[in-house]
């Protein structure tokens, strides 16, 4: 199965294409020379940091053991955007950096092209504490060969290939047991870019080092069945896994993809998780089914966010099952749309109190009455800086899945996608009916004003997710259409086809709506998924509640923990809609009732410094 993505899906929905604008715009503030300001002081080159107010510090501040880290994300991002958009600007900018690394790496002599230097390695090889050189190097390869593979810059493999000649030459003759105690010294996703070089090249070096890189420690005991993930760095471990995975798919051993999927299910199945998807606390993985005993102010690493949905996205390709496109979705509304680029907004002569814009939260605190807490453009830069402009690159990456002449949809979001079937064109434009009608009312027409049905077919928050999916082609054709029948369903959908229903039931295989058939140009479907608050319960606690709506998590606005009580009602019973229409959308803000002091909740992903609450005590 392949994932439709690039120039083949043209995104529109609303709220992702803002946060691709803001991701777009900082990348663009961001100066070359402060970029690289690591590689040109390790390059001995001109060290010129740009403007003063530019010059990185944080974990880019030259005294740092991991700066230039960033660069590599920023590459990435880049190239991501290009790839989906055509930006020829945005790769303009990334296309002179690599130019930029490749006079380092000359400098260098030829092959090193870090931002560190290789003395690091040698340390780390004698077992004298580093803070993650791999980790760091492994940034670099992946702007590099992210460059190559979506803005093909030829420039950027040549670097790439004669930097890996270096770690050929610097493991050469090791032992095993020497290996393995480098490899206990943070190493990214290193695995991952020996894979990537192997299949751009077919070179057997790549092999060999994708050997020497096996993390045996690691993996012999994953495919045993050994929970070797609790208490252990997460970010450390994620990224092996999604290398496995990449061996596996340039090479066929089937050692790796066990290696995959014995991972997912000691990270995720057998583990549980909050409410948000994440499993995380304090950048390490929380015990199995034991998230009521890590709840804190560092949960949810937006790190662990990403590379997660990264490898679920690979092996929902290899089977289809439709766990790992929910697990994507989870993530997306309560991680990725949480933890990056906040924006406020008040009317009225309303001001806030805090800001109006947050760029990222490193962690997403999950104990009652915390805040986010917002890092900088121009400093920290800890690691989710990178993995910020990374998950907010293109956001029609998990769209549109394509397996022979079946089509999956996988997040609902507005937009367009082309593809081929048996030679012919087809294109899937869809839409999100809100129900309510045009801005300001439920007219055809802000400016005209015409009285449209809405307004008395929905005289309140209709609850459901209306999904239409219109077809153009050069002719008939013949396909499927599966369409996602989300986890969080909690009644039948409603499928129609030119306006005729059809029965959910009889169309349902393995967690899709398939619409099977000759599809002429011009044709219909629409789904139409209802939304419920419903509760899920804290894993390992006895009586503590997160509410959602839908795919979104709702958080209660409050400065110390709160307890709900029942008073003879069920737990989802507690919520009802606040405010529920401004203008021309209806709104997901929620209220408590049969409270003596009422809660307002509002999406997670909308919280920007407010204190709130996501799992409550629940009371008789």
């Amino acid at each position: 199965m392949e994932s439709l993505f690039g120039k083949d899906v043209v995104l529109r929905d609303g709220e992702l294409l803002a946060k691709e604008r803001d991701n777009l715009n900082y990348l663009t503030e961001l100066e070359p020379d402060a970029l690289l300001q690591n590689f040109y002081q390790e390059a001995g080159l001109n060290q010129n940091f740009g403007s003063k107010h530019m010059a990185h510090t944080g974990w880019e501040d030259p005294s740092c053991q991991l700066r230039g880290h960033f660069l590599g994300h920023f590459l990435s991002s880049c190239a991501m955007r290009y790839y989906e958009t055509g930006d020829e600007v945005i790769k303009a900018k990334a296309d002179h950096i690599v130019h930029e690394l490749k006079r380092c790496q000359i400098e260098n002599g030829g092959e090193w092209a870090a931002s560190i230097p290789e003395k690091y390695f040698y340390w780390i090889a004698r077992g004298k504490q580093v803070w993650a050189p791999h980790y760091n190097v492994h940034k670099t390869f992946m702007g590099l060969c992210d460059m190559y593979r979506y803005a093909d810059n030829k420039e950027a493999l040549e670097i790439a290939r004669s930097f890996a000649k270096w770690f050929y030459d610097f493991t050469d003759g090791k032992s095993r047991e020497e290996m393995d105690n480098i490899l206990d010294f943070e190493t990214g996703g290193m695995l991952e870019i020996w894979a990537d070089l192997y299949e751009f090249t077919g070179d057997d070096m790549y092999l060999e080092l994708i050997d020497r890189y096996d993390r045996h420690r690691l993996f012999d005991k994953l495919l045993a069945g050994v929970d070797v993930l609790t208490n252990m760095h997460a970010n450390t471990t994620i990224p092996e896994a999604i290398g496995a995975a990449r061996v596996y798919e340039v090479t066929g051993k089937e050692r790796y993809r066990d290696i995959a999927l014995a991972y997912w299910d000691m990270a995720v199945t057998k583990r549980g998780g909050f409410v948000t998807g994440g499993q995380t606390c304090g950048e390490i993985w929380t015990p199995l089914n034991s998230m009521a005993e890590r709840l804190g102010d560092k949960n949810q690493e937006h790190c662990t966010v990403y590379n997660m949905m990264r490898l679920a996205d690979i092996l929902f390709k290899w089977s289809g099952d439709v766990k790992y496109l929910d697990y994507i979705e989870q993530n997306l509304y309560n991680g990725i749309m949480a933890q990056g680029y906040f924006r406020g907004g008040h009317a009225n002569g309303q001001t806030a109190e805090y800001p109006e814009e947050g760029l990222i939260t490193y962690f997403l605190p999950m104990s009652a009455g915390l805040r986010k807490g917002w890092g900088k453009k121009f400093s920290d830069f800890f690691c989710c800086h990178g993995t910020l402009v990374q998950a907010n690159a293109a956001h029609n990456k998990f769209l549109y899945y394509k397996e022979g002449n079946t089509i999956y949809k996988g997040v609902y979001a507005a937009g367009t996608a082309s593809f081929e079937v048996d030679g012919v064109k087809v294109t899937i434009d869809e839409r999100r009916d809100t129900l309510s009608g045009s801005f300001h009312s439920s007219s055809t027409s802000s400016a005209l004003q015409a009285v449209g049905d809405n307004t008395h077919i929905y005289p309140h928050q209709p609850d459901r997710i209306r999904e239409c999916f219109k077809i153009t082609a050069d002719g008939p054709v013949s396909f499927s259409l599966a369409l996602r029948l989300p986890k969080w369903l909690r009644s039948e959908a409603s499928l129609f086809v030119n306006g005729e229903s059809l029965d959910p039931e009889s169309c349902k295989k393995n967690g899709f709506a398939v619409v099977e058939r000759t599809f002429n140009p011009g044709d219909e479907v629409i789904i139409e998924l209802p939304m419920s608050v419903y509760v899920t319960k804290l894993e390992g606690s006895e009586d503590m509640y997160a509410f959602s709506y839908g795919p979104i998590v709702l958080a209660g606005l409050s400065d110390c923990e709160r307890i709900l009580h029942l008073k003879g009602h069920k737990p989802e019973e507690l919520l009802t809609h606040d405010n529920e229409r401004e203008w021309g959308s209806w709104k997901d803000t929620f209220k408590t009732r049969f409270q003596d002091c009422g809660i307002k909740f509002i999406p997670l992903k909308n919280i920007g410094y407010e204190q709130y609450q996501i799992y409550f005590p629940v009371e008789e």
